[in-house]
């Protein structure tokens, strides 16, 4: 039987050679590290920063104040400017609400409606336009405006991007598994992947009904589709589908690939924002801890409305008043909350414009 070995203690010399070593793996570590945020600090230059004004928002009481001082909300806007890089107008093609809870880090998603009736003031005008009107008219600042005057909120920061950065994302990221009908199908070869791939100079080979994995180009078109069963209501579900699924993929997602996405030049100059680089850093660093709660479109409760030649077709809240209320509760968890004087007299004057009360809301 052989003898076990026994271990020697290292000498004075082989312990300081062993914690130089260590020191030496820790330095450089920390270097790399403190490189690789040098790097994806400079590139926020790339980003279009946009500092606001201070918003307006609605005359709230005490308790609401303190209410929304708990959560942090963010305007988000999918802008179809076809003109890559300019954010000082387009229709606002997809408007989202995310609202953080400061607390457990749920994040809550709102897509409002683009054909939703909403007040907002136009070349010193209150008018009641379609709410993806503001953006067209006054950039972020009108639809900030126009969303904390008709919801109740307080919202100060925005994040909008274009085609392109959504394609440059989605591509970074791998893509994203979606399940496609036949009737989705059709329309993105036949119409919408062509489109999307002509303003970002990217290509696909196209799509068949199916769980597939789908690129930039792809998906964006996806998010685009709007003349399928279900309309509207639809195409903002699918644009809450592709945003749950980029979350996920973003929270799992190694440090490699982490730094490839940060530093991209392409995505950075596809970015509008009101978040200084600080901010976003912040809100980066706590990416894993953030966990994507319930989505839902808003208004909950609606109708059709023939505005004609002049407005078009509009989606009106049944009523402003009561949505704003379940509203409160989907972010909140407030129960019966009572909407401002200013939403009051916002809804009665769509009710007077359109007719529609609670009673007319019709089925999705």
């Amino acid at each position: 039987m052989s003898k076990k070995k026994i271990k020697q203690p290292l000498t004075k010399k082989q312990k300081r050679k062993k914690r130089r070593k260590i020191l030496i793996i820790i330095e450089v570590i920390v270097l790399i590290l403190v490189v690789l945020f040098l790097i994806a600090w400079l590139k926020f230059g790339l980003i279009d920063f946009n500092k606001l004004k201070n918003i307006g928002k609605n005359d709230l009481d005490d308790e609401t104040i303190g209410l929304l001082q708990g959560y942090q909300c963010i305007a988000l806007f999918g802008v179809d400017n076809r003109s890559n890089g300019d954010y000082t107008t387009g229709h606002s093609d997809s408007i989202m609400v995310a609202c953080i809870n400061n607390e457990t880090k749920e994040v809550r998603v709102i897509s409002l409606y683009r054909d939703t009736s909403l007040m907002m003031n136009i070349k010193n005008k209150d008018m009641i336009l379609k709410c993806n009107s503001a953006y067209q008219n006054g950039g972020p600042e009108a639809a900030l405006e126009m969303l904390n005057r008709n919801l109740d909120l307080n919202i100060q920061e925005y994040v909008a991007v274009d085609f392109n950065a959504l394609s440059d994302v989605i591509d970074d990221i791998g893509g994203v598994e979606i399940n496609l009908t036949a009737e989705e199908c059709k329309l993105m070869n036949n119409d919408y992947i062509g489109e999307v791939a002509k303003i970002t100079g990217k290509s696909s080979n196209g799509v068949a009904p199916g769980l597939q994995t789908l690129n930039g180009v792809e998906a964006t078109a996806y998010c685009r589709l709007r003349y399928t069963a279900g309309g509207d209501f639809k195409r903002a579900e699918r644009q809450r589908t592709v945003m749950s699924q980029m979350v996920n993929k973003l929270k799992n997602m190694s440090a490699t690939q982490a730094l490839k996405l940060a530093t991209d030049d392409n995505v950075l100059k596809e970015i509008s924002t009101s978040l200084s680089p600080s901010e976003i850093a912040v809100l980066a660093k706590s990416m894993r801890d953030y966990s994507l709660g319930a989505t839902t479109g808003f208004p909950f409760d609606k109708a059709g409305y023939d505005g004609g030649q002049s407005k078009g077709y509009l989606l009106v809240p049944c009523t402003l008043e009561s949505n704003v209320s379940k509203l409160y509760f989907f972010f909140f968890n407030k129960e019966n909350y009572v909407p401002s004087q200013e939403v009051k007299k916002i809804s009665k004057e769509i009710v007077n414009m359109t007719g529609k009360t609670e009673k007319s809301a019709e089925p999705d």
